[in-house]
């Protein structure tokens, strides 16, 4: 059984940004190399930019196993109207990906659009994050074309948006 608990507290940040560092370093250096996984890590996932945007009314739940400690994080946005919601983050540790933490994690975010009455969630991901497009798109999103955002330092997200619309079927989590 998955559980989700909203970070609120200064501790569950730091663990927010202790995961960041963990998975990002292991998932994302080989697809856009140590000094943007770098560069990121201090731009979106740092203690200071998760407090930000906790403040900005992004939403954080840090992601258990059966009480276990927690195995990854997820992130949601407010979209840019009130029918969306954006999907800012789904990480979960490599040695317990696989074990349907990432589907009862997007369950999740799907039960709360429900909540407030939002139909479409989307997210971006980067173009060559093949693994991760796969598995968006096993999850009933579509690809709705490319992003090309400049982030700074030399640096820019090349991604994909994707899109889903949120049903109304309720989901075991």
């Amino acid at each position: 059984m998955a559980e989700f608990r909203q970070v609120i507290s200064e501790k569950e940040i730091a663990e927010v940004a202790s995961l960041a560092h963990e998975i990002w370093r292991e998932h994302y250096i080989k697809i856009i190399g140590p000094d943007q996984v770098d560069y990121m890590l201090e731009k979106f996932q740092s203690v200071g930019v998760i407090g930000d945007e906790l403040a900005r009314k992004h939403e954080y739940f840090l992601i258990s196993d059966a009480g276990q400690r927690a195995a990854g994080y997820v992130g949601v946005a407010p979209g840019a109207n009130e029918s969306e919601l954006q999907i800012s983050k789904i990480y979960i540790q490599k040695q317990l990906r696989g074990h349907g933490l990432g589907r009862k994690s997007l369950f999740f975010i799907e039960d709360i659009c429900r909540q407030r009455g939002i139909t479409k969630i989307w997210l971006t991901v980067n173009r060559n994050n093949n693994d991760s497009i796969a598995w968006y798109e096993r999850m009933g999103f579509m690809n709705v074309g490319p992003t090309v955002k400049d982030i700074g330092g030399g640096f820019v997200m090349d991604d994909f948006r994707m899109e889903k619309r949120v049903g109304s079927q309720k989901f075991p989590v």
